[in-house]
């Protein structure tokens, strides 16, 4: 899933909001350049994980389990196992790494279980709900990390507004790199063979397997980290705030509410995206070169990142988190609509910069400015709850039992071409209406978000 690429205004992550925003003081003065080149490393081989066999394993589930009549929930279900486990990840980082065991130490832990359990699952083929439980316990492993490696960083560093999004860079990095290994190409544009005598990679056990060996090279790799202590020991536990929950007073104001809903209702389309564009995008056109030019989302999103302050700055933030949605839908417009269209099915896939950098940076952004400093990070926390928690859920299991329901068979090229429209415009006019819905009764009155965006 993205693979998130910002930070949030006060420290705290945009990607994984329930990480601590305190540096800790910790950041050595004179070893500032060899701190940051091994956080580069951490951060790279973090993303490569995930994206390695996250964005394919869609294909390959395909592949596995064709003859199920039930092959579109096999695959959403499989995909709602991230969710599962980001809704438990704050309370495994906020109880263990801030208060017990040096963050480093824990992710090093972690990884290594992971790696072990990701391994195990490569060889599960005959059983959809032993692949479920598999991968449900690897990413009860893995989610926790996104926010060890962020306070890892911001223990670590001497600025973290200055420091952590160039280190943060280096994970989006990983995971554009993990699609052109897959892939064996370069953005579909030229070979790059680096896993010889393996044709469509993607639909094979192989990307699971890069991942298990990554994250076990980053388990041990975790341990020779910079010392990253626990900084709430002897502090009392309170789910609440681990949660986020303390920020629901933010919704006595109408405007935060409704971009909370809205929040919400929007990642339940988003789903699709994440969980079935791979194997759409390789009958269709890509075939084996599909991971390599699905990265060019990520590199779209590194672009449009930059690009945030000065939209921001001019457009505003009802208008850009406008934007944002009107993109999804037009993204999953383009899917239904032509989907024979090489050209089209690219253009869909680089709109993720503005689909993601849009709606959620700029949702982050205004999250920090309306929420007072005290609940900040619990403000953050609970848009991820909202959005890659319940929203991305809700959203995985709808396009399961969507796609069961028109009965669509990924597996082939005519599959698609016969269900394309059905599957693809059904998230497009969920998308559209969330956005009607935030056009008709999202009012902000405050303008510190946009005069603050000019200085940036």
């Amino acid at each position: 899933m993205t693979e998130a690429t910002n930070s949030a205004g006060d420290g705290g992550t945009a990607d994984n909001p329930y990480s601590s925003p305190d540096t800790g003081g910790i950041a050595s003065a004179g070893g500032g350049s060899n701190i940051t080149l091994r956080l580069n490393i951490m951060m790279f081989l973090e993303f490569f994980i995930w994206g390695a066999f996250f964005v394919p394993m869609g294909a390959y589930l395909g592949v596995l389990f064709s003859n199920s009549t039930e092959l579109n929930l096999i695959i959403g279900s499989s995909y709602a196992t991230q969710t599962w486990a980001a809704l438990f990840a704050p309370l495994i980082v906020g109880f263990v790494a801030d208060r017990l065991f040096n963050k480093e130490h824990v992710n090093g832990v972690l990884h290594l279980a992971g790696g072990a359990i990701l391994w195990w699952c490569s060889t599960v083929t005959d059983s959809p709900t032993q692949f479920f439980w598999a991968m449900l316990a690897f990413f009860l492993c893995y989610m926790p990390t996104l926010a060890l490696v962020n306070t890892i960083t911001f223990q670590n560093v001497d600025s973290v507004e200055n420091d952590f999004p160039k280190i943060r860079l280096w994970g989006t990095i990983g995971w554009i790199v993990s699609g052109l290994v897959v892939s064996e190409s370069l953005f579909g544009l030229a070979s790059f063979p680096v896993l010889p005598g393996i044709e469509n990679a993607g639909a094979t056990n192989l990307p699971l397997k890069i991942s298990a060996v990554a994250s076990l090279i980053l388990g041990i790799y975790s341990f020779t980290l910079p010392a990253s202590p626990p900084q709430g020991r002897g502090t009392p536990v309170s789910i609440v705030k681990v949660l986020g929950l303390d920020a629901i007073q933010l919704f006595r104001n109408p405007s935060y509410a409704v971009f909370a809903l809205c929040s919400f209702l929007i990642c339940i389309p988003l789903a699709f995206y994440y969980a079935r564009t791979y194997e759409f995008v390789s009958q269709m056109s890509f075939g084996e070169d599909t991971a390599g030019v699905m990265a060019l989302g990520q590199v779209s999103e590194i672009f449009f990142m930059a690009l945030v302050p000065f939209f921001l700055a001019r457009l505003g933030v009802k208008w850009m988190l406008l934007v944002g949605m009107l993109a999804w839908a037009a993204r999953y417009a383009l899917f239904g609509l032509v989907p024979s269209s090489s050209a089209m099915l690219v253009a869909g896939i680089v709109l993720h910069g503005i689909c993601y950098d849009f709606f959620f940076v700029t949702g982050q952004l205004y999250t920090d400015r309306v929420a007072p400093a005290g609940i900040r990070t619990s403000a953050q926390a609970l848009v991820g709850l909202l959005t890659y928690g319940a929203g991305m859920l809700v959203g995985n299991y709808v396009l399961g039992y969507w796609g069961d329901s028109i009965a669509l068979d990924p597996t082939t090229k005519e599959g698609w071409l016969a269900g394309a429209a059905e599957f693809w415009l059904m998230p497009a006019g969920l998308a559209a209406g969330v956005a009607i819905l935030f056009f008709l009764t999202f009012w902000d009155k405050s303008d510190g978000l946009e005069e603050e965006a000019v200085t940036e």
